[in-house]
């Protein structure tokens, strides 16, 4: 679908209205989307953790105690923890977190990977705002993309994940929204399972228990919502990579064209090797869709706006909207 077409059918509410903006080449990311959170009075906080800075979004709650006015004098994992703790999520282990990386690879608009996701999750806090919708909470993190020859202990979720654990923040329901804006077919990733089949750190069996039980609530969502196309496949990796490295359980979530998603699902029927595919082998055995992410081929032009609000309204379910 060529550009012209794609305006026609691009939401113009919202926080849709500064997504071109977002996407220029030499955009200022985070000032525009600290620009846009404030402009929509959504909840935030801005958290620098490793020199990477993530924002946090939380419900608007009103709250009853009067907390000291010390942000500015704390960094790191001390304004993590006020923070959450500040808004009663500390303890709370039945809060979903959803994250969506708002960094992009250099010479890429990074339509796809991954400003659609931000965008869906500024919405749907948006949504959960308006409906008054409790125990979930918003990162937009920073580092997502390594650059050639870093490691994942350089990843931003990493380092986040690692200062949520210094926190005491417990066992958040974490699930990672990445290159959610082509295609029709929510797809609930397996990769966990290729990340952590190998794994025998103390603690490695507790985070395979812990994914699956993230991955049932996908399902029982996708079910609830009487999705017509949604399936389950590993994909590349995201920011769970940093997340499973630091301990920490992740679901990652992302969407495909469904001729995309049935032709790849076929690669498990013919038993290739799935892992070597997704990190670095035949690229052309990948769907069209990933291939364009991390390139300049990552355009307006390749979303899929009529479809935004399924993810949408998959990420307000989660949260029990």
């Amino acid at each position: 679908m060529n550009e012209e077409s794609q305006l026609k059918l691009f939401p113009t509410y919202p926080p849709y209205h500064r997504f071109k903006e977002f996407i220029a080449p030499h955009a200022d990311r985070f000032k525009i989307l600290k620009a846009i959170l404030e402009e929509l009075a959504i909840n935030h906080q801005v958290v620098s953790i490793a020199g990477n800075r993530h924002f946090l979004v939380f419900p608007d709650m009103q709250k009853q105690t009067k907390w000291p006015d010390i942000e500015n004098l704390l960094d790191g994992s001390e304004l993590l923890r006020y923070s959450l703790l500040k808004n009663n999520l500390l303890r709370d282990h039945d809060a979903i977190l959803l994250v969506a990386h708002y960094d992009r690879v250099a010479h890429s608009p990074g339509a796809n990977d991954n400003s659609a996701a931000v965008f869906e999750l500024i919405n749907a806090a948006l949504i959960l705002q308006k409906e008054a919708i409790r125990r979930w909470f918003m990162i937009f993190t920073d580092k997502e993309e390594l650059d050639e020859g870093e490691g994942l202990c350089t990843q931003g979720a990493y380092t986040l994940a690692k200062g949520l654990k210094d926190a005491k923040f417990g066992s958040p329901k974490v699930f990672i929204f990445d290159a959610c804006g082509s295609g029709d077919t929510l797809i609930i990733s397996t990769v966990a399972d290729l990340l952590t089949k190998n794994d025998e750190r103390p603690g490695s069996s507790h985070i395979r228990h812990a994914v699956q039980q993230l991955r049932q609530r996908a399902l029982e969502t996708a079910r609830t919502m009487h999705l017509k196309y949604c399936m389950i496949m590993p994909t590349p990796f995201s920011d769970d990579a940093g997340f499973f490295r630091a301990n920490l359980a992740a679901q990652t979530i992302t969407v495909l064209p469904s001729t995309e998603a049935t032709a790849f699902a076929s690669l498990f029927r013919n038993k290739l090797d799935i892992v070597d595919i997704l990190t670095g082998g035949d690229k052309s055995l990948l769907p069209e869709t990933w291939r364009r992410l991390n390139s300049g081929n990552d355009t307006f032009s390749s979303l899929t706006p009529q479809c935004f609000p399924t993810v949408v309204r998959f990420a307000c379910t989660l949260c029990g909207a």
